[in-house]
């Protein structure tokens, strides 16, 4: 039977390691808050970001065209910092043991066994694992260069192509 990846709010999971603290946006807007203070740029440490806090912090937040910008991109920052976290997390599980393939590589086999495109659904289907891990792992898959996005032309989908 195919073990999908479950989130648990507690800090520990059942096996004894350390769940992650997944950022919250509101937290994020509230350091954002900050600037109003001129205490610009907090919210970029908040998303692992120090470089550009450190900017934000010396530059009064690029003279608050950046702050009022990150007014829009704190919900993406946020999802990011979270995807990352997560990814962090599960290659720390002890579970992924050498005779069970980690989930990226349940996803470009089945890439590869048909024909290197593949739809969201079909990832799912093939990989069985559960549609957040599958978002998760196609973010992944685009950041890290494994995949691209693109539409059928035929219906419009959304398709990833894998280069395999």
């Amino acid at each position: 039977m195919p073990q999908t990846l479950h989130y648990q709010n507690t800090p520990q999971s059942s096996q004894g390691v350390s769940q992650p603290h997944f950022l919250k946006v509101w937290v994020a807007y509230l350091l954002w808050c900050l600037s109003l203070f001129g205490l610009c740029g907090i919210q970029r440490f908040y998303v692992g970001q120090p470089i550009m806090g450190v900017l934000y912090l010396i530059t009064f937040g690029f003279c608050g065209v950046g702050q009022f910008l990150d007014l829009v991109l704190i919900p993406g920052m946020v999802a990011h910092r979270n995807t990352y976290l997560r990814g962090r997390y599960l290659r720390s599980q002890e579970w992924l043991t050498e005779d069970t393939p980690s989930p990226m590589l349940r996803l470009l086999q089945a890439a590869k066994d048909h024909g290197g495109v593949l739809s969201a659904a079909q990832a799912a289907l093939y990989t069985q694992l559960d549609a957040q891990t599958i978002e998760e792992l196609l973010f992944e898959a685009q950041r890290v260069g494994y995949a691209t996005v693109f539409n059928d032309p035929e219906t419009g989908a959304v398709r990833y192509r894998f280069d395999i």
